[in-house]
């Protein structure tokens, strides 16, 4: 009772925050926008249901709900969004058949959507432990499987008072867990239905490889130059990367704001002292962009295919509130720097700073001396060229092992 009387309470603060703020009122209006997409449902066909919260846990769905669509066709795809990042960037996906927002976790709310869809198979990425859906869908028989999961030990479920939420937890089919650490906790609690799979975005970059488009602008901008991407940045990560753009020497560099703002790219445009920076939508291929030194990137949807053209990568948001994708880089391989703030909870950020792939960030001068570093060592600079390539190949796997589980387990029969 507590629990729903808590979402019931968290409904109205959205309601009230929507009002002022855009973000939160496009989640509101899309609470009930799942109402829309049945008429898309044939009933006629079996339907596996995917929920991501946002748009990371998309990407990591997403290797997933592809090779499901290739290898089922007759099968019908939903995918539901917590977060308005995530459904307003990916509401015209053209691999699912139906895309929606998630109801709030409200009994009735919950018996209305899965008496309307009738999902056969529900599919939660990474952190998505709803306890009205998991114990109804237990209930009816649906097997419930999470992907991609990743635990840590300081959680509220591994605490003496969590039983509550391991009570959640235990209504899970099965769980597909990123690393040993999370299987041994989940184990310790009395879940034994544990996979030590992987990180499923593996799949998903290492598929970027194969799909990648060319970016002619970036190409002519680039000019066989060395080139640093700056990827998603923040205010706090320009506030390292401009001083180092003003003191350097033969290295270019594109920049791609997390959030497009003109206010703000003017300022940080402002600040450059004897470079030379030209806008993405101001840039024409008959342009010299070969005598620019910085590209600010302000369309969305390029970045995964722009770090083809760098050398270096400077990951946005770990001085922030949250590192954006180090994968998409590393898929590339090239050295990765970002902030030294809030990195701790991605395990591939992790890994690559212990293999020596990637470099966190006090201050501009840490990075400076890092860049230093490898800028005059070609060897050094090779070697972790090396390392971070070789992680995401050695990582790739996780998908296969979860479809080929789903079908031994016979929840699919092939």
């Amino acid at each position: 009772m507590l629990y729903n009387r808590t979402i019931f309470i968290l409904n109205q603060v959205l309601k009230l925050v929507g009002r002022f703020n855009p973000k939160v009122k496009l989640q509101v209006a899309g609470q009930n926008s799942w109402k829309e997409g049945l008429n898309k449902r044939d009933h006629s066909k079996r339907l596996v249901w995917f929920h991501c919260a946002s748009l990371g846990e998309f990407e990591q769905g997403r290797p997933i709900i592809e090779r499901f669509k290739k290898k089922y066709p007759d099968w019908q795809i939903m995918v539901t969004f917590f977060s308005p990042s995530g459904y307003e960037v990916r509401k015209n996906y053209a691999a699912a058949d139906i895309i929606c927002y998630l109801p709030l976790d409200l009994p009735k709310n919950v018996s209305v959507f899965l008496d309307s869809y009738e999902p056969d198979i529900a599919i939660f990425v990474k952190y998505e432990f709803w306890r009205n859906y998991s114990f109804e869908l237990k209930s009816r028989g649906i097997p419930l499987l999470s992907i991609s999961t990743i635990l840590r030990e300081n959680q509220y479920f591994f605490k003496p008072w969590g039983n509550f939420g391991r009570g959640t937890l235990r209504q899970f089919t099965h769980f597909f867990v990123q690393n040993a650490e999370t299987e041994s906790l989940l184990k310790n609690i009395g879940i034994s239905d544990v996979t030590l799979a992987g990180d499923t975005r593996f799949d998903s970059v290492a598929d970027t490889l194969k799909s990648i488009r060319d970016i002619e602008i970036a190409s002519n901008f680039n000019n066989n130059s060395k080139v640093l991407i700056g990827g998603s940045v923040w205010p706090e990560d320009m506030e390292v990367l401009i001083p180092y753009i003003n003191q350097s020497e033969n290295l270019k560099f594109i920049i791609a704001p997390h959030e497009i703002k003109d206010k703000q790219i003017s300022e940080w445009e402002s600040r450059l002292i004897g470079k030379s920076a030209i806008r993405y939508s101001k840039a024409v291929n008959n342009i010299d962009l070969s005598k620019s030194d910085v590209l600010i990137i302000d369309n969305i949807g390029l970045l995964s295919s722009l770090y083809q053209y760098g050398d270096f990568a400077f990951i946005g948001g770990g001085f922030a509130t949250g590192l954006h994708n180090v994968l998409e880089a590393a898929t590339f391989g090239m050295p990765i720097f970002f902030g030294d703030k809030a990195y701790s909870k991605f395990q591939e950020a992790k890994d690559l700073i212990e293999e020596g792939g990637a470099f966190k960030l006090s201050d501009f001068e840490s990075f400076e001396t890092r860049m230093k570093q490898l800028l005059s060592n070609g060897e050094s600079y090779k070697a972790v060229k090396n390392i971070t390539s070789k992680y995401v190949k050695n990582h790739t796997g996780a998908t296969d092992v979860i479809l080929n589980w789903i079908e031994n387990a016979g929840i699919i029969k092939p």
